[in-house]
């Protein structure tokens, strides 16, 4: 195939590339030119959110199936809409769990709790600020999904992607977090009730993202490993690889740590299942996201 990907130069989104490229596709890179692509990967240089500038450096090309991984907003939802309108037969978003910030269920969510057609699509917010672009995360996607699900002269998939671990290049220092408390033995804040989430190795989410670009299914799909993990699964984990000990201190209200959740964030892969995709299990590879995320030396 002939695949197009948009971002998503660095942690899963490099290993998509090389994944793509290693079975023999043919792939190009769109940016604002803030990264180089891998040696032996067309580079094209536009801003995504500039529809004239976005046409232009596409202009004559076609590809079968686009990946773009920093569809972040409605906005840029739209624009792609119109541009890749005759430029692709495929099309698939990478989203998050963070589209179901408003589903509290104790069981694992399907997609079918989500209804798109029910998402006010406001393109008037202030997208462009990144600070309310971060702050509204979920509802970026979330609106963003729903221009999609309108309608697209595409097939289009949006893949909603599990809190993902692993890889020595984890930028979010969400891990380091934890090691550095347990090391000290300082307290960990944590929810009073403090739920369990669903979780994908980083190198499990490019290989799903590379089968679901050469996949037929439409709409959306959860992707996460088998078996949720709670935040004490994690800390555990971490207190055999760098020693210290783990001290919860459980808050009412205020700032928590990262991977502790007062609501459910656990989603349900049956569909991805369904479709043909086979799993791991997060048990399997936990003690390998660990080690590679914060090293014993680290």
């Amino acid at each position: 195939m002939d695949v197009l990907v948009i971002g998503g130069n660095r942690y899963f989104g490099k290993r998509l590339i090389a994944l793509l490229r290693e079975s023999g596709h043919r792939v190009t890179v769109l940016n604002r030119g803030s990264s180089a692509a891998p040696e032996g990967i067309e580079l094209l240089v536009a801003d995504r959110d500039d529809e004239d500038a976005l046409a232009s450096v596409l202009a004559g090309r076609s590809f079968d199936v686009v990946v773009d991984q920093v569809c972040y907003t409605p906005r840029q939802a739209e624009i792609a809409r119109r541009v890749f309108a005759a430029r692709t037969r495929r099309y698939v978003m990478t989203s998050t769990v963070e589209v179901y910030e408003y589903e509290d269920s104790a069981a694992p969510v399907p997609e079918s709790a989500l209804d798109l057609a029910a998402v006010t699509v406001d393109t008037g917010l202030p997208w462009e600020d990144p600070e309310f672009r971060d702050a509204h995360y979920g509802e970026g996607k979330r609106q963003a999904e729903a221009v999609f699900a309108a309608g697209t002269e595409f097939a289009w998939a949006s893949v909603r992607v599990a809190h993902v671990l692993g890889g020595a290049d984890d930028f979010t220092g969400r891990l380091d977090h934890y090691a550095r408390r347990i090391r000290a033995g300082e307290p960990i804040s944590v929810p009073a009730v403090n739920h369990p989430a669903t979780y994908i190795h980083v190198e499990e989410i490019a290989a799903f993202l590379a089968w679901a670009a050469g996949a037929e299914f439409t709409g959306p799909v959860n992707a996460h490993s088998h078996g949720p993990l709670t935040t004490a699964d994690l800390c555990a984990e971490i207190e055999r690889l760098v020693g210290g000990r783990t001290v919860f201190r459980e808050v009412e209200v205020g700032e928590v740590s990262p991977f502790s959740f007062a609501r459910s964030y656990g989603m349900d892969n049956s569909r991805a299942t369904s479709l043909g995709y086979a799993f791991g299990d997060s048990a399997a590879w936990l003690a390998q996201a660990v080690a590679e995320t914060i090293g014993a030396e680290r």
